[in-house]
């Protein structure tokens, strides 16, 4: 089962590029496509600050799938916790669960919506989708810049702001993989520039250490 975040602040993007949305949503795609061939069953459950749409696992709904990722519609902010802990209540048997989001909250807030899941025994296999510059921070001019999920509007100078702006998200990143890694959750942090089959070759060549390993 996909869960894909739909929130507003996946429709981010800094260039011509696909935004994190487009991209989580190839992202899935592709990763749909390959359990359809090893047979497995495919569903999908698209949320923000609630669930959006769900369409349970079989081996026939692939391409309602694919019709729900082009559907999503970015409309309102996220919320990781309430519609994660609802969706638990889909899952009655052991499965594998990939999450997508750029995971836009507090990493207590981000584990503590996870944790239903790792309890009923699932193999959750997280990506973190990011925007190039939402890690560099190479913006050059002072202006305003809007959270996506709240609307709000902050006066920034890039240069004065750049390196602290820098270090706090690779502390999120750094906090995220540490903990994931600790509750046996695969983590993949991935840019929206880094081309799909580069990221999917390192994930499941990474996937399959980690089986051996386990």
């Amino acid at each position: 089962t996909i869960l894909f975040d739909v929130s507003r602040s996946m429709n981010f993007t800094s260039s011509d590029g696909p935004t994190k949305l487009a991209y989580g949503s190839y992202l899935a795609a592709c990763l749909g496509y390959l359990a359809t061939k090893q047979r497995d069953r495919v569903g999908i459950i698209t949320f923000d600050q609630d669930i959006v749409t769900h369409v349970p696992p079989s081996a026939k709904h692939f391409d309602q799938v694919l019709h729900t990722l082009d559907r999503a519609n970015p409309e309102r902010p996220g919320q990781l916790s309430a519609p994660l802990h609802k969706m638990a209540e889909f899952f009655k048997r052991r499965g594998i669960v990939l999450l997508i989001s750029d995971f836009y909250d507090e990493p207590d807030a981000i584990f503590e919506a996870v944790k239903p899941f790792r309890f009923l025994g699932n193999d959750l296999i997280v990506f973190h989708v990011l925007d190039p510059q939402e890690i560099t921070f190479d913006y050059k001019d002072a202006s305003a810049f809007e959270d996506l999920e709240s609307r709000e509007q902050i006066p920034v100078v890039p240069d004065s702001f750049r390196e602290e702006y820098r270090r706090l998200v690779r502390a999120h990143i750094d906090t995220l993989s540490s903990r994931f890694s600790e509750q046996r959750i695969d983590y993949m942090q991935v840019t929206t520039s880094e081309p799909l089959d580069r990221a999917l070759f390192s994930y499941l060549s990474s996937r399959e250490r980690l089986m051996r390993v386990r």
